[in-house]
C-alpha cells in the first residue's frame, strides 16, 4: 500500500485550475497549463552517499539505471497509446510542447492525476482508461467474468493474477499473457543490470534479493524475491518490480511497476529502535482501563527509515509516495508481515515546500517559529508504531472478535485517529520521562519540545484537511481537530488563524487518546458512528483558512540530483 502525504490521494480542495467537466471539453493552453505544472514544486533530492562502500556505491549506478527501465514498463501498462504520445511529444519544441511534455512526464501520461485524470493533451480518451492497458479497452467487466468462469482453477488463478495482462486472441475471446513476455526486452535489461549490482554489494541480504528479484523478472514468480525483500537489511534498501493496483480500476487485479532506489538513514533508525523498544511501557501506561491494555504487545511490523535517491514508474507518477508498505501478496504476509519504508528526505521536501508554507498562512504569528520537521517526522514514527498500541484482540458477548470486525466500515478512520492521538500521547510521555526511559540523548527534550510537538501537529492537521474529508485520514482528521478545539487545546482566532493553549492541549489529547482507544476495546460501533457524524466535518473556521491555500503547491516534483550524478541521465524531461 502506497502513502502519498501520509494519506491517500483524494480530490483536493482549491488545487483545480480547470474543473474536470472544463478539461473534458477545453484542453489547456499554455498559461493553464502552467498553472496546472506549477501545484508541483520542482524539488531538488540529495543522498549522502559517502557512507556506502565502495561496492555499493558501484551497485547504486546499475540500480538506477535498472530503475528507469521501470518507466517504459510502467507508460506501456498505463496506456497503449503512451510510449507513442511520449515519443511525439518530445519532438515538439515549441513552448506549449515543451510544456506538456514536461507535465506529461510529472504525470506519465496524457491525463492529470490532480484533476479527476482528465486530459490535458488532444487526441487521447477524455479520461484515463480504468483497465488502463491491462485489458482490450473493449473489454466489458461481464465479457471478462464470464471467460474466466470457462477456465481451469490454474488458469483462473492466472487471468485475475498480479502479474498477467489480458489479451484479445482475435477470435472474440481473451488470453493470458505473463508480464515476462509482455515486457520481455525492458525486464531482460533490468534483470541483468540487477544481476550486475549482485555482483558489486557486499551485503548479502541486498545480493540475495537482487538474484531472486532478476530471477522473477524471467521467470514471472516474484514470490521467492519478496520473501528475500522482507530480509532485506541493507545500506542500499530498494524496491523494483510490480506492487500496487491502483491502476487497475476495473478489478484491481494488475499490479504496476514501480521503483525506489534508497540509502538507509542509521541516525532515524536508531530513534526507531529506542522508539520500539519502549513501547510495552506506553501500553501499560495508556490511558484506558487497565483491562484494556495488552500485558504483551505483539511484534512490530519492520519499519525502515530510508532516503530516496530516485523513483521510477508508478513510484514516480503525479503526487509523491511519502511512504509504502509492501508487499501486497498475501502469501507473503501470511508467512513474513509486511514492511513499512518511510521516504524521509520525501517527507522533509513536502515540508518545506508545503507545510511550512502552510503554516505561515494558518497559525499565530508567534508560534510560526515551532513548526520543526523533527517534530512532524517523529510524530510519523510513533503514529506508525502506535498502530500496534491498544486493543486488537476483544471479547463482546463471551465471543472473541477484533476491533475492525465490530467497527466495520467506521475502523479506518477511528484507527488512523488513534494513532494520530496515541502518538501524541506516546510523544509526551517520553519527553516527560526522557530520562529514566534512556531517550534523552536521542529526544533531546527542553523547554519548547512540547510547543514544537503540539504547533507542528496543528499545521500538520491542515495539510491534510486539504484532501477533503471524504476518505478515512481526512475524515478521522476533522474528528481530532474538532474534538480538540471542544475541549480548548486548539484554539480559533477571530483574525482566522489558529494557537494551540498549551494549558490545554494535553489533558485533550489524553482524553482523545482514551475515547478513541475505548471505542475499539468495545468494538463500539454506534459511538464510533456518532463521534464521526458529529465531529467529522469540515466546519466554517476550518473551510475559511483552507480557502486561504489555494497558492500553495500540492506536491513536490523531484529533481533527483544524487541519482543523475551517480548514474547520468540520457533524456531529460524538463523544459
Amino acid at each position: 500500500m502506497r502513502f502519498l502525504i501520509l494519506i491517500s490521494l483524494v480530490f483536493l480542495l482549491g488545487s483545480t485550475i480547470l474543473s474536470a467537466q472544463e478539461l473534458a471539453t477545453k484542453v489547456p493552453d499554455l498559461a493553464q497549463l502552467q498553472k496546472m505544472t506549477a501545484r508541483f514544486a520542482p524539488t531538488e533530492l540529495k543522498v549522502d552517499i559517502s557512507g556506502l562502500s565502495d561496492g555499493d556505491r558501484k551497485a547504486l549506478a546499475k540500480l538506477i539505471e535498472a530503475a528507469r527501465l521501470i518507466d517504459p514498463i510502467f507508460m506501456q501498462q498505463y496506456w497503449s497509446g503512451d510510449l507513442a504520445l511520449y515519443a511525439k511529444l518530445q519532438k515538439d519544441a515549441s513552448p506549449l510542447g515543451k510544456a506538456r511534455l514536461h507535465y506529461f512526464w510529472i504525470n506519465k501520461g496524457p491525463w492529470s492525476e490532480l484533476d479527476g485524470n482528465s486530459a490535458f493533451i488532444p487526441g487521447v480518451p477524455e479520461h484515463k482508461l480504468p483497465g488502463a492497458n491491462f485489458y482490450p479497452e473493449s473489454m466489458t467487466k461481464e465479457k471478462f467474468e464470464s471467460w474466466v468462469k470457462t477456465l481451469s482453477e490454474a488458469e483462473q488463478k492466472q487471468a485475475t493474477g498480479f502479474f498477467t495482462v489480458i489479451r484479445s486472441d482475435g477470435k472474440n475471446g481473451f488470453k493470458i499473457v505473463p508480464y515476462s513476455e509482455a515486457y520481455k526486452e525492458d525486464l531482460t535489461k533490468a534483470a541483468k543490470l540487477l544481476n550486475d549490482a549482485a555482483s558489486l554489494t557486499d551485503n548479502a541480504t541486498l545480493k540475495r534479493f537482487l538474484t531472486t528479484r532478476e530471477a522473477a523478472f524471467l521467470s514471472n514468480d516474484y514470490y521467492e524475491s519478496d520473501v528475500a525483500w522482507m530480509d532485506l537489511d541493507a545500506p542500499l534498501d530498494i524496491t523494483i518490480g510490480p506492487y500496487e493496483t491502483y491502476n487497475d480500476e476495473v478489478f484491481g487485479y494488475k499490479a504496476s511497476y514501480e521503483a525506489y532506489v534508497n540509502v538507509r538513514d542509521d541516525q532515524e533508525s536508531a530513534k526507531l529502535s529506542a522508539f520500539a523498544r519502549d513501547l510495552q511501557e506506553i501500553e501499560n501506561n495508556l490511558p484506558i482501563d487497565p483491562k484494556y491494555r495488552n500485558p504483551k504487545i505483539g511484534g512490530q511490523a519492520p519499519i525502515r527509515v530510508v532516503n530516496e535517491v530516485m523513483s521510477a514508474g508508478d513510484g514516480n507518477h503525479a503526487v509523491q509516495t511519502a511512504a509504502y508498505n509492501l508487499p501486497n501478496d498475501e502469501r507473503v504476509v501470511a508467512e513474513k508481515g509486511s514492511k513499512r519504508v518511510m521516504l524521509k528526505n520525501v517527507q522533509q521536501a513536502k515540508f518545506q515546500q508545503i507545510l511550512i508554507p502552510i503554516s505561515k498562512k494558518v497559525l499565530v504569528a508567534d508560534e510560526q517559529g515551532d513548526v520543526s520537521f523533527d517534530a512532524f517526522f517523529t510524530h510519523i514514527l510513533t503514529h506508525e508504531l502506535c498502530h500496534g498500541l491498544g486493543p486488537h484482540q476483544i471479547t463482546l458477548n463471551g465471543k472473541p472478535t477484533t476491533p475492525r470486525e465490530q467497527l466495520k466500515e467506521l475502523y479506518s478512520a477511528i484507527e488512523e485517529a488513534k494513532a494520530d492521538a496515541t502518538g501524541l500521547f506516546a510523544l509526551q510521555y517520553m519527553i516527560d520521562h526522557a530520562q529514566a526511559m534512556g531517550l534523552a540523548d536521542i529526544l533531546k527534550p527542553d523547554a519548547n519540545s512540547e510547543k514544537r510537538l503540539y504547533t507542528t501537529y496543528l499545521a500538520s492537521s491542515f495539510r491534510t484537511l486539504r484532501f477533503g474529508i471524504g476518505e478515512a485520514h481526512g475524515k478521522g482528521m476533522a474528528m481530532q481537530v474538532n474534538y480538540l478545539m471542544d475541549k480548548g487545546g486548539f484554539v480559533a482566532r477571530p483574525d482566522g488563524t489558529f494557537a494551540v493553549d498549551y494549558t490545554r492541549i494535553k489533558d485533550a489529547v489524553r482524553d482523545l487518546t482514551h475515547d478513541l482507544l475505548t471505542l475499539e476495546a468495545e468494538g463500539n460501533y454506534a459511538g464510533a458512528k456518532q463521534m464521526l457524524d458529529t465531529l467529522g466535518v469540515l466546519r466554517p473556521e476550518f473551510r475559511a483558512a483552507l480557502d486561504k491555500l489555494g497558492d500553495i503547491p500540492v506536491d513536490i516534483e523531484p529533481v533527483f540530483v544524487t541519482a543523475d550524478e551517480v548514474a547520468p541521465p540520457s533524456v531529460k524531461h524538463r523544459p
